[in-house]
Order: structure tokens, then C-alpha cells, then sequence
């Protein structure tokens, strides 16, 4: 069996590899065995490997947050799935052509028939969902701001709020991204800068945001909070710019602008078992209705996951690069 493994932490192209290893065997009791479609490449894994993440692996280790596959066999006392079901796997190090685990480490997806999209269910759309949701209680015609808009979370939000009615101002750092967001669904797409709250506030006719959600840093977290109305909250969930958040004493003074964060595992690790699989199956439901899609970019074999790691670090990407350990396809 294939998996990718890396020995030691640095530049993702250069330290990881496909390797061997042992087949799995069959499942014990409470666990199934998934055989693995598709898995995308996250900023996450590649700071992973890189020895950046707030987490580091025990090495040699695998990786890899999300993936989907089908259930190949089943353990004793495992209720709720059959052979051949689709599923998105909960458990981590995902890289790999099969994976054994327990039964409680996978979702159950129906009516998705889109695999490489369902393989990026788990992550992105499940933190700009989350993210629209649990902050601020926004009705339709309300208007959101968000950094990193052509990032796989920023896409997603602008579907998802869009099938909401809530209307989008999306901030990037080139211009040649504003078509392909437009063309997306956002509201309001502008190029950052000094001025950036005096051009939101046109766009909007001088209606402020409520919601500003961050994946920079820096000082863009101050930017944001100049956009916002009073009371407004600042949600950051990445630091691209690998500096600390900055947020005047105005903002939080006198505006009582909050400035809080958002990760994904400790909101799933709050939910209940009921509460998960609701989640994903609503966003496996904005699948099926064309409410939500991320774009892709590539895709490649597990031999050849260094070029994949690589591809997917690359700046001035257009869409997600995802690896299909089980076939030979790919660019």
C-alpha cells in the first residue's frame, strides 16, 4: 500500500515521499477500512511538514486533514454504513491509499456525486460556514468583508453567503483576481490598500459591515476593523502574513470592535456526533444544489506528491490541488 510519510521537517517538495507500507488488514471491532479517492493539499499540511504549525508530529509521520473515500470493509458492532458508501474522513493523516479507522472517524455523505468536491468538504467549507454562522446573527441584504478571498475559504464563503443573501466585500492583493470572484458570486471585490474603508463604504452606499473575517494578520486586521460598525467583530483564522493581528485602541475603545479567532478542530471537537454530521450534510446539500463549489486546479497521483506539494505552494494559484492515491490520472 502507498502513503506519503516525511523524516524530517523543511520544504515540503524536498522531504516528502510516497512510500510502501504494510496493507492494512481487515477492520477490528467498531472500526471500517475506506479506501481513499482524493485528498487536498491544505496550507495547514504544508506547514506541517514545514515545522511551522501549532502542532508537530511525532517523525516519521503522515498528514493530511481531509479526504473522501468509499468503505471498503467493516468491523464488528459498526452500524449505519454498507460497502461502497461514500464517506469524508473526521480522522487525521489521510494520506494514504487506504485508511483503517474507528467508525466514529467518518461522515456518511449522500447525493454528492462530485468526489473531488466532497474531498474538500471537511475543511474550507465547513470554516466559512461555521464562521458565517456562530459570530454574527446576519439576515439577508447584510454585508460581510473578508481578506484572502481567492484562498479555498474565501470562495467558499462567498458561495455560501451568497445562497444566503448576504451580500460580500471581498479584499485582494491583485486586480486579475477580480473577475474570476465576481464571476463567483462576490458582491465586491477590491484590491487592499491604505484607503480601503473609504472604497467600502462607497461600495456598500455607506452601509458598514458587521462580520470581517481574516485570514492575514498583520495589519490588515486593522484595515478590516476601519470597515466595520460599531460592535463589529473581526474572526481571524490564518496568519498569512506571519504577523501578529494588530488592532487599534480606537477600534476596541471607542468602536467596541472585537477581534477573536476561529479554528476549525476545537469547534469540531465541541460538537456533538448529531451536530457534525447536520454540518456536513447541509454542505454536501450546497454540493448537490451547485450552491457551492471550490475550484481546482490540478490533480496527481500519490507517486508524484512532491510535484502536488510543490504545485500547491506555488503563489498565484487559481483553484486547489488534490492527489488521487488510488489511479494514475492527473496533469
Amino acid at each position: 500500500m502507498k502513503q506519503v510519510q516525511f523524516h524530517a521537517f523543511g520544504t515540503p517538495e524536498d522531504v516528502v515521499e510516497c512510500v510502501e507500507v504494510d496493507d492494512l488488514g481487515p477492520p477490528s471491532k467498531g472500526e471500517v477500512v475506506v479506501t481513499i479517492d482524493a485528498f487536498p493539499i491544505n496550507p495547514a499540511d504544508l506547514l506541517t511538514i514545514s515545522g511551522g504549525y501549532a502542532v508537530k508530529p511525532d517523525l516519521p509521520a503522515t498528514l493530511g486533514a481531509e479526504a473522501t473515500g468509499r468503505i471498503h470493509a467493516i468491523g464488528a458492532e459498526v452500524d449505519g454504513v454498507d460497502i461502497g458508501d461514500r464517506v469524508i474522513m473526521l480522522a487525521r493523516n489521510n494520506w494514504s491509499q487506504q485508511r483503517r479507522v474507528a467508525a466514529s472517524e467518518i461522515i456518511k455523505v449522500t447525493g454528492a456525486p462530485d468526489v473531488l468536491q466532497v474531498a474538500m468538504l471537511k475543511v474550507n467549507p465547513a470554516t466559512a460556514w461555521m464562521m458565517l454562522k456562530n459570530f454574527v446573527e446576519l439576515r439577508s441584504g447584510d454585508w460581510l468583508i473578508q481578506d484572502a478571498a481567492n484562498s479555498g475559504v474565501g470562495s467558499a464563503l462567498i458561495s455560501l453567503a451568497k445562497a444566503e443573501g448576504i451580500r460580500t466585500v471581498n479584499v485582494v492583493r491583485r486586480p486579475e483576481l477580480i473577475p474570476e470572484l465576481e464571476a463567483l458570486g462576490a458582491d465586491v471585490v477590491l484590491v487592499d490598500g491604505e484607503d480601503l474603508a473609504k472604497r467600502v463604504l462607497a461600495a456598500t452606499q455607506n452601509v458598514r459591515p458587521s462580520l470581517a473575517i481574516d485570514a492575514v494578520g498583520g495589519s490588515q486586521v486593522m484595515r478590516l476593523a476601519d470597515c466595520l460598525a460599531d460592535e463589529g467583530i473581526v474572526v481571524n483564522y490564518g496568519l498569512l502574513s506571519g504577523e501578529p493581528c494588530q488592532i487599534r485602541a480606537d477600534h476596541t475603545i471607542f468602536k467596541g470592535i472585537t477581534l477573536t479567532g476561529f479554528w476549525l478542530q476545537k469547534a469540531l471537537n465541541s460538537m456533538d456526533r448529531s451536530a457534525i454530521e447536520q454540518l456536513y450534510q447541509t454542505l454536501s446539500d450546497r454540493l448537490v444544489s451547485k450552491q457551492l463549489s471550490v475550484g481546482i486546479e490540478a490533480t496527481y497521483p500519490i507517486e508524484r506528491i512532491r510535484e502536488a506539494v510543490g504545485h500547491a505552494g506555488r503563489s498565484h494559484r487559481h483553484g486547489k490541488v488534490l492527489v488521487l492515491p488510488n489511479s494514475n490520472e492527473g496533469i
